[in-house]
């Protein structure tokens, strides 16, 4: 972990983005993230990367931390909730480190919660803001995902798989002891849901990917969607047993 430290950071926000062999971008990124939220504490998560993203990310001001093997999204997300309870922040935002997020719009995401609206905020793409395109495969599995995770948490939810998202400090207590690690974008809302906390969503500017290779791209992104409606269809079930 570099030594800048944390307790200098004026608006109690933490800034986490995890990032896996995105040295092409995650400078970048942090920069950005940088310029649009001044007072936030950047935190960049080293998913076990084997080319120069957590010299990159050093360079452009972040503190890193560097996890000695890949863990995954879920487990490196969670490393920086760890942080942010460890260092008391009241609010974390999740950016990716490949470019997709725009961090001008991060204080859309921020604001339900800073106003007492909402526990976790989720930047959706398909709210009318902005010309985001999925492939045609992906768009059909995030809509029946969408009607799964509607359906646990009682609520409309449009954009399951995004991982631009904030929460506020309930929402940091709880992903720092439990987040799911297999499909941990959509597994997080029904946990959180579930949880009593308030979900709502916001609609938000993407762009795509400026460098590296989706982890559920081509063939794996079938795979992906079947797995995690198969367990959201079981959790259902099980839910509904247990009642």
């Amino acid at each position: 972990m570099s030594s800048k430290s944390p307790c200098a950071a004026g608006g109690k926000i933490c800034v986490i983005i995890p990032a896996f062999n995105e040295e092409a971008a995650v400078g970048a990124v942090v920069r950005l993230v940088s310029d649009e939220m001044p007072t936030a504490h950047i935190v960049v998560v080293d998913d076990g990367s084997h080319d120069r993203t957590a010299q990159e990310s050093e360079k452009a001001g972040a503190t890193v931390l560097q996890l000695p093997v890949n863990l995954g999204i879920g487990g490196a997300v969670q490393a920086g909730f760890r942080f942010a309870l460890r260092y008391d922040f009241d609010y974390a935002v999740q950016i990716d480190g490949d470019g997709q997020h725009d961090p001008a719009e991060a204080q859309r995401i921020l604001e339900p919660i800073q106003q007492g609206s909402a526990d976790i905020v989720v930047g959706s793409r398909w709210l009318g803001r902005g010309g985001y395109i999925a492939p045609k495969g992906r768009r059909v599995g995030m809509r029946i995902l969408a009607r799964l995770v509607s359906r646990s948490a009682g609520m409309v939810v449009t954009d399951t798989t995004s991982g631009f998202r904030a929460v506020g400090r309930k929402g940091i207590e709880l992903f720092a002891e439990e987040y799911p690690t297999d499909f941990p974008e959509v597994e997080t809302l029904v946990l959180a849901t579930q949880r009593g906390l308030r979900l709502q969503e916001v609609g938000v500017r993407m762009n795509q990917r400026t460098s590296g290779t989706s982890s559920i791209a081509g063939a794996k992104s079938f795979y992906y969607m079947v797995r995690v409606i198969t367990v959201l269809m079981v959790d259902s079930i099980g839910r509904k047993d247990r009642a």
